[in-house]
Order: structure tokens, then sequence, then C-alpha cells
């Protein structure tokens, strides 16, 4: 039986989608500028449907592209008033030039981002190929393995963002979050208001009586420490989302951290996974310690900022590990997540690991529990020296010839 772990909370049946316009509704920020994308429509379709019935006090403003969208929140968010918006896929890619200036201005804007692939061909499902994209804009991403951490992840991202003065966006696996239907514990919205605060700038456009300069030209004399800046709080940003979760925790009682270790601390054998299919390696997991198999999962929640130290130490003592990505990098080598895993490794002295690379479900291609067990199978045998790793990245499910 479900049972809910806040003292006030209340369990609904709602999807991915709805969950984050409701963390939107109880926020209720100033503005919320958006352009329909599937499958991240529904989220600010609700909240415009919110806005129009009068049960918040925002501002929506239905613009002619994605960019558009991030122009008008980055306005808003500059003049001084919260600001959020949402998307996904193309929709994202259509923002690129936008997210580097929202970061670059140390804006505070929250996004919902739903992740779905990349077109050509084109395909409206699920991988993280969007995201991963902007993996270096500058914005905080925090990914969510089901519909109660997208709650959560959006509530918390308000005062993460505002705390660390960076761009924040908050993603979902599209249809397997979005769209799915399950049990999610929602709070009540004077508690979820109380957590977020007041929005209180420290400067802003508007402000007549500290006027500033916002967005000039900066050549060679200072574009350097400003982007230095960018990168130093980046850095610092772990501590605040930290800060947070342990605020989040107090007040709501479910724990965050920048990843989750699933069985971990003994694991021989480890998965390194972000997103939806955390949830099916768990149960392949159960299954395998049912059967005196050391195997553990490394979930990560924050990528940007990579937890990089924090992951090497808790990796350390693995003898096989499985970094799956559900995006693909093209770059000829391997992909973005394995990619940061090694080099954390690497950067720590630790070598021991035996370390290969699985891309999966991308267009949203199925990923189920047998695909899983394999991958754990493999693992296996490289820890007892029967099989060697992988040089190159390993394709799960799907068709070569």
């Amino acid at each position: 039986m479900i049972k809910t772990v806040y003292s006030k909370g209340k369990l609904v049946a709602k999807t991915g989608n709805e969950v984050m316009a409701e963390a939107m509704r109880q926020i209720e920020p100033d503005v919320v500028a958006a352009y329909p994308i599937t499958p991240a429509t529904e989220i600010v379709q609700i909240f415009s449907q919110f806005v129009a019935d009068g049960v918040v006090k925002s501002k929506y403003v239905a613009v002619e592209s994605e960019h558009s969208a991030m122009s008008a929140t980055i306005s808003a968010c500059a003049a001084g008033a919260r600001a959020m918006t949402g998307t996904s896929s193309q929709g994202l890619c259509l923002m690129w030039e936008m997210l580097y200036i929202a970061s670059g201005l140390r804006l505070p804007i929250v996004m919902a981002e739903v992740n779905r692939a990349i077109s050509a061909p084109i395909n409206i499902h699920g991988d993280q190929s969007d995201t991963m994209g902007a993996r270096d804009s500058g914005w905080i991403q925090i990914y969510s393995e089901n519909s109660q951490e997208a709650y959560d992840n959006m509530i918390q991202a308000t005062k993460i963002a505002e705390t660390a003065k960076l761009p924040t966006m908050v993603t979902t696996d599209g249809f397997i979050i979005s769209h799915c239907m399950e049990v999610v514990e929602l709070y009540p919205d004077q508690d979820v208001k109380k957590f977020v605060g007041d929005y209180k700038p420290e400067r802003y456009l508007l402000d007549t009586k500290k006027p500033y300069t916002l967005g000039s030209i900066d050549l060679q004399d200072y574009y350097f420490e400003h982007r230095y800046q960018l990168a130093q709080a980046m850095r610092d940003a772990k501590d605040v989302i930290l800060k947070v979760a342990k605020d989040f925790e107090q007040t709501f009682g479910r724990k965050y951290d920048l990843y989750e270790k699933y069985q971990l601390d003994d694991a021989e054998l480890a998965i390194v996974v972000i997103g939806s299919a955390a949830g099916t390696a768990k149960v392949v997991v159960n299954e395998l310690r049912s059967k005196g198999i050391k195997a553990g999962i490394l979930k990560i929640r924050v990528f940007r900022p990579f937890p990089a130290e924090q992951i090497a130490k808790d990796l350390a003592h693995v003898k096989a590990i499985a970094v799956m990505d559900r995006a693909d990098s093209c770059s000829g080598a391997y992909a973005p997540l394995y990619s940061d895993v090694v080099s954390s490794l690497y950067a720590a002295g630790i070598i021991t690991p035996k370390v290969e690379n699985y891309v999966y479900g991308l267009g949203g291609r199925e990923i189920n529990t047998d695909h899983i067990a394999q991958i754990y199978d493999k693992l296996n045998k490289i820890a007892s020296g029967s099989q060697k790793p992988s040089s190159q990245v390993e394709y799960v499910n799907v068709r070569k010839k």
C-alpha cells in the first residue's frame, strides 16, 4: 500500500506532465512564456488554463517559437520577474542561442524539459539527445526517474536557480514519464509557496533606483573573467543543490542528493544510468541480489554540475561498470555520460574498474529487464576475467544489418 511521506500530503494519480504543471501552479511564477511541442505541450497547456481560469495571477505569454519563448523568459527574468518555461527536443534546439545568454546573464529561469529524440529522421519519443546537446550551455540539469521526482525537482529547482543565480532545467523521459499515470504525493499549496519563498532579485533592469547595464559587449578585457565566474558558479552550485535538498527533506520528508546509490556500497558490478531506466534496472538488481550476485546502481540525478569527485569515490571499489547513455555523441568515440564518468575515475587516479559504454533507447526504443540482465551478465564475466571489456560503444537492442 502506498502511503504519504509528508503528514499533510495527498496521493493522486497524475502523469509527469500534469505534476510538473501542478508544481508550476503552486510556485505561481510571475511570467511563463512558451510554445507547444510534443511531448511537453501539456505542461504549458495546463498552466495556461490555470491562468485563463484565474487560478494563478501569472502572466502567460503565447509566442511564435521556442526561440521567442526563451527570449521572452529572459526578458521577464531580467526585468525582475520569477520566470519559467517548458520545451522539448527541437524546441530546445531552437532555443540554443538563448540558453547561453540566459546562463551568461546569470538569470534564474526554471524550465520543464521533456526529453525527446532530435530529428532527423522525425521522432517524437523519448531519449536524452536534446538535453545532452545542451549539457555545456551553463544550465543546471536535474533528471527525474519518475513523476514524483519530477514534481519534487520542479519545486527544488526554483530555490536552486535563485540561490545559485543559474538557469535550471528539470527533465523527464518523453512519454515514459510525461504521459504515463502513476501515484504521486502532492503537498499543500501554502507549504510549497512557503518552501519556495518570495523572489527578491538582487538586481533587475526595472529598478530605477539602482540602474545597471546587462548584456553589453564584453571583449578581451573582461569576457574571460565573466565566463570563469559562470564556470565557478556551476561548481559552487553543488553545495546549493545539497542545501536545498536538505531543506526539502526536513520539510517534506523526501531525501535527494546529487545522485542515488542503489545497493551500491558493497557492489562488485554496477550500472550508471540517468532517468526512467533506473527503475527498470532496480528490478534486475533485486533479482540478482536474491541470487547472491552483488549488483548495484548509481543513478545520476544532477548531471550539471557533474559530481565528478563524489562519483569516482563511490565507484572506486566496483570491479566492472556499465555506463548507460540514452544519447549518442556521434563523436566516433564514446557517449556523453560515459566520457564524464571515465574522466572522473581517471582524474581521481582510479584505474581498477573496467568500464563499458552502452547506448540504448534512442527514439524511444524499448529497454527491458532482459536487456539489463544481459549487461550485468557481461559485467560479471569481465569482473571474473573470463571476458575482456569492449573498447567500443555497445548498442543495446538495435538491428545492425
